[in-house]
């Protein structure tokens, strides 16, 4: 099944609630880390590309926020993005939307010069659907530090080169 859709790359002052929004529909983030998700928007509609955070944001027909990603440049490098946030509501997932969301923010990256993309997750088994999807997308495990985020909650760095 295939999904129609739209994309956007400029934030709007409403993104930053409904990014909030997607960000706790998807059961997967704290509420600070739902907060944050909605600061980096507002960081970005405050500074413009200053504050180093691009987006693609998927709408739905009725213009409804269905999808996003965030992504800038590593700080101190030449060629490193960091993707820092990709989420697709629930009822959406399967659909090829993340998938596509991901060929549209690698694309970008590739024309800011970005030859590396990290990505970050959790290794809770919550998350096991998550690294699935960065693996299917070609990025291979670059390092894992135990105990991270919490006790028995490690961190997982995704790679991909492009």
């Amino acid at each position: 099944m295939t999904i129609d859709f739209s994309l956007r790359t400029v934030p709007r002052p409403e993104d930053a609630g409904s990014v909030r929004q997607l960000a706790a529909a998807t059961g997967f983030f704290s509420g600070e880390e739902i907060l944050i998700a909605g600061e980096l928007v507002e960081e970005a509609l405050a500074r413009g590309s200053a504050a180093g955070y691009h987006f693609m944001f998927a709408e739905d027909g009725c213009s409804h926020l269905i999808g996003y990603c965030c992504f800038g440049p590593v700080p101190l490098t030449r060629e490193s993005f960091d993707l820092y946030w990709i989420a697709v509501l629930p009822q959406r997932q399967g659909c090829g939307l993340g998938r596509r969301l991901m060929q549209a923010a690698e694309a970008a990256i590739r024309e800011k010069g970005g030859k590396q993309v990290y990505a970050d997750t959790s290794s809770r088994e919550q998350y096991l659907p998550t690294r699935a999807f960065y693996e299917k997308a070609g990025y291979r495990q670059a390092a894992y530090l135990p105990d991270f985020y919490a006790p028995g909650d490690g961190k997982v760095i995704y790679c991909k080169t492009l």
